[in-house]
């Protein structure tokens, strides 16, 4: 990139959270020296990795260059201990909404950003506060997104059709830290998103938090490239990919804090909700059963996640992420 000659057109700090993937996050980096127009900043968030992650980080500083006020682009944040990707990408975005940014661009190390990027989503930045663009899987295929939440049973509409037609923009109520864009004003408004689901449905629940005070738009503007093969059950159009123990208790156990901010905005019944629980178990067990063979252990982490969630809903002294205000 070299150093800056004036302010970029899209004032924009991109925020990416890493933890042990220092190969991922390289291609990452060497991606955003690409862009054909530079961010105002990366802020880079290394969630205690020790690995060569600090090494890899520090190696793009000039490649990034320098701000037209002289000071490095690159942001190194490095954490005492790992917080999971919801800990550092609320960190990264509090640095990056201290720095001042304008538009706050989320992503997790595992894409790389197409060169047009910014200036694909700069026309859309006139139009909505909080935008998602589309990514390409890792074979090269369009990645389809479930862009639309069913809040009453708090989970994603499987079979939501992303034909965006003449106006190439959907109406969405929910996001992914996986190249979501939002104005600071949301930001402000809804506050940092919230550590503690340490990882899995905090991005759905973030984006959630954006629809209730603005209009979120998914565009059909590719942007991404996701860098990383996943193991997956090809369902037609549709992936089950598979994940790990740890992911499975994270999904069970957070949807607790989803439970919190629904009834908080007046989003929330009991017995719907439940039903959702339920289908959330049920296709959990089926990717247990289809992909990932690890039935004993896959349960047992279910079980823990779902009692997880009971006594967080429970839980007298919650309280939701304040406003930046």
């Amino acid at each position: 990139m070299g150093d800056a000659t004036g302010d970029p057109a899209l004032d924009v700090a991109i925020v990416v959270v890493t933890y042990k993937r220092s190969q991922l996050l390289r291609v990452l980096l060497d991606s955003i020296t690409r862009l054909q127009t530079p961010p105002s900043w990366v802020v880079v968030v290394d969630n205690h990795s020790e690995d060569d992650t600090g090494e890899v980080i520090e190696s793009f500083r000039e490649r990034l260059g320098r701000r037209a006020d002289g000071r490095d682009r690159l942001v190194h944040a490095p954490q005492e201990e790992n917080t999971g990707g919801s800990g550092g990408f609320s960190a990264g975005v509090r640095i990056a909404y201290d720095l001042g940014a304008e538009w706050l661009w989320l992503m997790d190390d595992d894409v790389a950003v197409l060169p047009p990027a910014i200036d694909r989503l700069l026309p859309w930045t006139k139009r909505f506060q909080v935008i998602q663009g589309r990514r390409y899987n890792f074979d090269g295929s369009p990645f389809y997104w479930q862009f639309d939440f069913n809040v009453p049973l708090g989970i994603p509409n499987p079979v939501a059709k992303d034909d965006f037609g003449a106006d190439g923009w959907l109406p969405m109520n929910t996001v992914c830290f996986e190249g979501g864009l939002f104005h600071r004003d949301v930001v402000r408004r809804i506050g940092l998103p919230d550590p503690r689901f340490f990882i899995y449905w905090d991005d759905t629940v973030y984006g959630y938090l954006a629809s209730t005070v603005t209009r979120c738009a998914l565009v059909d503007t590719f942007i991404l490239r996701r860098t990383r093969e996943i193991r997956r059950l090809d369902l037609g159009p549709r992936k089950l990919n598979g994940t790990s123990d740890m992911v499975r208790f994270h999904i069970m156990r957070n949807r607790g804090y989803m439970a919190r901010y629904f009834r908080l905005h007046g989003d929330y019944n009991r017995f719907v909700f439940g039903l959702g629980t339920a289908l959330t178990l049920a296709k959990e067990l089926i990717r247990i059963a289809t992909v990932d063979h690890s039935f004993r252990s896959g349960t047992r982490a279910l079980v823990r996640g779902m009692r997880g969630a009971r006594r967080i809903y429970r839980d007298r002294a919650w309280k939701p992420m304040p406003p930046l205000e």
